[in-house]
């Protein structure tokens, strides 16, 4: 019975190691597709001849950065909670044990 349990201990933590580097993948996928929508749109804008397109290629331009800063924003956010929590990047166990995160009264 303790056999199978620390199978599926590993298991599971291997799952989530791979779910973490899909995630990362996305992120950095998404991304790339906000810089390359924002350039898109910047390369409308300045071909346009009208103003109405313009003023379309310019909201879609704030729309790609908008996008980029929340994607950068979260991306730090969860970057922050990692560090702060002790997440090794290549695992799913921390890496500190709590007593080091409580503040030590002396």
């Amino acid at each position: 019975m303790i056999g199978s349990a620390a199978v599926n201990s590993t298991y599971f933590t291997d799952v989530i190691k791979e779910g973490s580097k899909v995630l990362n993948d996305l992120v950095i996928f998404l991304v790339a597709l906000a810089v390359v929508w924002f350039i898109w749109n910047v390369i409308r804008y300045t071909l346009a001849d009208d103003e109405e397109k313009k003023g379309a290629a310019k909201m879609q331009m704030v729309w790609g950065i908008i996008a980029i800063a929340v994607i950068v924003s979260v991306w730090g956010l969860v970057a922050i909670l990692r560090n702060m929590f002790g997440v090794d990047n290549n695992s799913a166990i921390p890496t500190r044990e709590i007593n080091s995160m409580i503040p030590q009264v002396r």
